[in-house]
């Protein structure tokens, strides 16, 4: 897929976690399977609080077919300073968290809703950057798929604080 292209469901669109629907985003799983590839979205969002308290950027969003919440994913953009950081989220917006819950997925959701978080990424809400970068366990095939068809590129870096490193990929903004 090339991000000129049209997203193929019209019905697909990314809404801010709020009060409303939090608790519908906290029931989304993706596939046992794939359970240890990202945070349980409670998780991600009670991350996503203590980040913003801090005074740092992050933005949640349920990932939406209609009104029906089929995902949730996480943008980052200095967010955080750890050991084992890669070096290119110092300079970039990321893809902090990303699923599709499991009785959504082959469907092409993923891809829509990353074209519509490219849209969001490219308002620079935080500030102007060249690039958005994202990792991914490097055992989880279908995570390297999408991220390299959409044109996240592996830069060769490790984010070296999760248990497995993961790889880093980066998408050029410019």
């Amino acid at each position: 897929m090339t991000v000129s292209q049209a997203i193929k469901n019209e019905a697909i669109r990314l809404v801010e976690v709020n009060d409303d629907n939090f608790v519908d985003l906290m029931d989304l799983e993706t596939a046992e399977s794939q359970k240890g590839y990202v945070a349980s979205n409670t998780v991600s969002m009670a991350q996503a609080y203590a980040v913003l308290a801090s005074g740092k950027f992050v933005q949640c969003f349920g990932i939406y077919d209609g009104d029906t919440p089929v995902g949730f994913a996480m943008i980052g953009h200095r967010s955080e300073e750890y050991e084992g950081m890669a070096e290119v989220y110092r300079h970039s917006y990321y893809l902090w968290r990303f699923m599709i819950d499991q009785r959504y997925q082959g469907k092409g959701l993923g891809r829509d809703a990353l074209k519509l978080l490219l849209d969001y990424v490219r308002t620079f809400p935080d500030g102007k950057e060249d690039a958005w970068s994202t990792s991914y366990d490097g055992d989880n095939e279908a995570a390297k798929h999408l991220y390299t068809s959409f044109g996240f590129v592996p830069n060769g870096e490790k984010d070296s604080s999760y248990e497995d490193a993961e790889d880093v990929a980066v998408f050029s903004l410019v």
